[in-house]
């Protein structure tokens, strides 16, 4: 909830290296990233692409942001990074967490209006260091010609769009240009990390005639798995090794990002150009390749993520000790094309779920106070949590889960059975199975994953680093969001609520601003999902519905520059 006011967002870790304070004014710019065609993007101080933000485990980075959108709230997440104690931030601290991530928008479909850059957290400690000479960060996304705002109404609507098909993207792009390429130096090897920023589209990666060795996923170090294709969701990360030419080639070669046409509706796409083509550049005086590398599937000779491997070799967590079902299901409700989570599509309580539980005292273990829409699950400190998720939708969907990375239990094939009972595995979990904290389940299938909730969490850090001062293991507890990143999906009610050890969380308090945000927009802060203090059964007045225009920031009296 954010107007025309300051949002503070924090993310410090144990090792207080050095710190960084960044003034952000988030408003309008036009460009033409595809150079097809121009269109007002969602910039930080007049920039777009938005800034990399690069660090060292142990560094604070201190980001004051500015609304200038204009008509709409907006909010700022810091995607895989656990929050340990400031909840209200999304940001993480006394938690070492290096790895690949990104940060973007959470409000209405900013993010693929531009709202979202990479974050990348260097390790002193990376099990892999020594074994590349130089890094480089590869932005993997979709991108509409239209802005979000203007499309959601016509997805949302069964009249105009009977069929509830999601709109498919205009082109596919590489760090937000039609384009790219990097400078490679024969024999040396080079570490890219992968981020998928798309809105809708998985994306198949290859570079031609370069093996990759998969290091990392999602901020979890891996054993190393070489591959010559990857497949990745929106939301997810890879890293990668790529070691060039022993000696100079006398060529150039290219590598392509292509968009998953199964993930679209109208497959075949006609019009619509799923591949983005960069270049890996060893001699600038020779032309770049006309042709692209070629796979011969999009449904298989990709390297299965199921079976990485964690670097620390982190056990099973058993025994489950909390399980959850997710039924998901696509159809007509309020009379609207949207998603749903055990018939529940997802609605915005009056009062933000987090202040809820701070401000219910003993009743905050209810989870009738948050609202039947908000779709609350309880968890306690310290359970082994499994869930199932059972997709009743024809199409695969990235399922992520803010505050934690996950270990992925078992995954059906696509169009197999999409009811899954839980504590019912059919086949053997892994001994040590791979964490992330984006999984793809597939279409018409399921995926069951577990995590412990315990913040925070020493186990899942990738390697130990000597901090210079104890964490503090004080329990602490968490509102998460589960969802699906893709944000049509997202819109259109796709969520549910984690309630980690609320009790616990009552320790902790929402900054003062805000609060002021909350008072500046004549919002509710305090009581239950219906903003009522005095009896917090009574949900009487509670969002019931979704609102009728649900759009987001739009462009259309402001003056892009």
């Amino acid at each position: 909830m954010l107007g025309n006011s300051y949002l503070l967002a924090i993310l410090h870790y144990v090792l207080c290296a050095s710190a960084a304070i960044y003034n952000w004014n988030v408003g309008w710019i036009t460009e033409n990233p595809d150079g097809l065609l121009p269109r007002p993007v969602i910039a930080i101080n007049g920039q777009w692409p938005p800034p990399t933000l690069s660090a060292n485990v142990g560094d604070t980075i201190t980001i004051n942001l500015k609304n200038n959108l204009g008509n709409e709230t907006t909010g700022l997440h810091f995607h895989g990074l656990f929050q340990n104690g400031t909840n209200s931030m999304d940001g993480p601290t006394q938690v070492n967490q290096p790895g690949t991530y990104w940060y973007h928008s959470h409000n209405r479909g900013q993010y693929p209006d531009g709202f979202r850059g990479a974050l990348i957290i260097h390790d002193p400690s990376n099990p892999y260091a020594g074994q590349y000479d130089q890094e480089e960060v590869l932005v993997l996304s979709d991108w509409y010609h239209k802005q979000i705002p203007d499309l959601i109404p016509k997805f949302l609507s069964t009249t105009a769009n009977p069929s509830g098909a999601e709109p498919v993207p205009d082109s596919a792009i590489l760090n937000d240009k039609a384009t790219t390429s990097f400078s490679i130096t024969p024999g040396k090897t080079y570490m890219f990390r992968i981020i998928n920023v798309s809105n809708f589209a998985s994306f198949l990666l290859k570079f031609d005639q370069h093996q990759m060795a998969i290091i990392e996923v999602d901020g979890v170090y891996t054993v190393k798995q070489s591959t010559d294709l990857i497949y990745i969701t929106a939301g997810q990360r890879y890293s990668v090794l790529i070691t060039a030419k022993a000696t100079a080639p006398g060529r150039n070669y290219a590598f392509v990002g292509a968009m998953d046409p199964n993930m679209f509706d109208c497959n075949p796409c006609p019009g619509v150009p799923l591949n983005a083509t960069g270049y890996l550049i060893y001699d600038a005086t020779k032309p770049p390749p006309t042709k692209e590398p070629t796979f011969p599937s999009y449904t298989s000779g990709f390297y299965d993520d199921f079976s990485l491997v964690p670097y620390d070799k982190q056990a099973l967590f058993e025994p489950v000790t909390k399980r959850i079902t997710f039924n998901v299901e696509s159809g007509v409700f309020f009379n609207q094309n949207r998603f749903a989570i055990n018939n529940i599509t997802y609605v915005e309580p009056k009062v933000p779920t987090l202040f809820t539980v701070l401000d219910a005292g003993n009743q905050a273990t209810n989870p009738v106070i948050y609202g039947e829409y908000a779709n609350p699950y309880i968890v306690s400190h310290n359970d082994v949590v499994e869930i199932v998720v059972n997709n009743g939708d024809s199409g695969g969907h990235p399922i992520h889960m803010h505050g934690h990375n996950f270990q992925m239990v078992e995954r059906s094939p696509p169009y197999n059975n999409p009811h899954k009972a839980p504590g019912t595995p059919t086949t053997t979990p892994p001994a040590t199975p791979i964490r992330r904290d984006v999984m793809k389940v597939q279409a018409s299938g399921y995926l069951v994953y577990r995590f412990r909730a315990d913040n925070p969490d020493k186990s899942l850090h990738p390697l130990p680093s000597p901090p210079l001062q104890k964490p503090q293991l004080t329990p602490l507890a968490r509102v998460w969001a589960f969802h699906c990143h893709i944000d049509w999906h997202l819109t259109a009610g796709f969520f549910a609520t984690i309630i980690e050890a609320p009790l616990a969380l009552q320790a902790q308090s929402v900054p003062a601003d805000q609060i002021q945000v909350c008072k500046d927009q004549k919002l509710p802060y305090q009581g239950n999902a219906a903003g009522n203090t005095q009896n917090y059964t009574d949900l009487t007045g509670a969002n019931d519905a979704p609102p009728v225009h649900n759009t987001g920031a739009y462009c259309g009296t402001c003056q892009p520059s």
